[in-house]
Formats: structure tokens, sequence, C-alpha cells
């Protein structure tokens, strides 16, 4: 049965993406030899929510996923998600909105005295 998405019912790709994130996690603490008690005490959080965690459950807030990414110390590519470095389509539609022409200030005055 299809649900529609809502703001407790993620559309399926965003549900994907969290799925594969939690994975990721999972395998980083796994190569990195930590137990989960280890994580989730350096996370300041539970066993039972970093199981949820790497599970990619949804309704974990950002704030966890983000000091488990630092407990396993991989925090720092957290802020490049949405850098505009990265965003191709945000750069197209900026190239896009720039003027065709650029008038300096006070260029329409000289234009009509000169």
């Amino acid at each position: 049965m299809y649900k529609m998405p809502t703001p407790h019912y993620p559309p399926a790709a965003s549900l994907r993406a969290l799925r594969k994130l939690g994975t990721d996690i999972h395998d980083a603490r796994r190569r990195r030899r930590l137990p989960m008690s280890v994580v989730a005490e350096r996370a300041f959080t539970s066993r039972a929510t970093l199981q949820r965690v790497e599970a990619g459950d949804p309704r974990v807030g950002i704030g966890i996923y983000a000091s488990v990414l630092q407990a396993l110390g991989m925090v720092d590519r957290l802020g490049d998600i949405a850098d505009f470095s990265q965003d191709s389509v945000g750069q197209a539609l900026a190239s896009a909105a720039l003027p065709q022409r650029i008038r300096l200030p006070g260029a329409a005055a000289r234009d009509r005295d000169g």
C-alpha cells in the first residue's frame, strides 16, 4: 500500500538515502572495530538510538546522526552536503539569473548628459 509523503513518512528516495547512510555508518563503525556501546557513549546517545541510526530511521533527529558521525571522526563531510560548490542545479539557476548587462551607478545620468 502506497502512503503519501508527510513529515512523518518521507518519500521513498529519502528513505533509501537514509538507509544507505545508516548502512555506511554501521560499516564505518565496524571497520574501526568499535562496539556499539562505545560509539553510543561518544555520541552521547543510547545503544538503542545508535541501532536506529544504523537502520536509517527517519525519526531520529539529524543532530543524533551528526553526533554519531562526530564519534566516528566523519562529521566534517556533513557540512559539504548542500555546499554551493556541490550544487550543480543551484549553480545553473544562479548563472541564469545573472543580468545580461551591468550598469555602473550614475551611468544613466552620464548617458543623458553626455
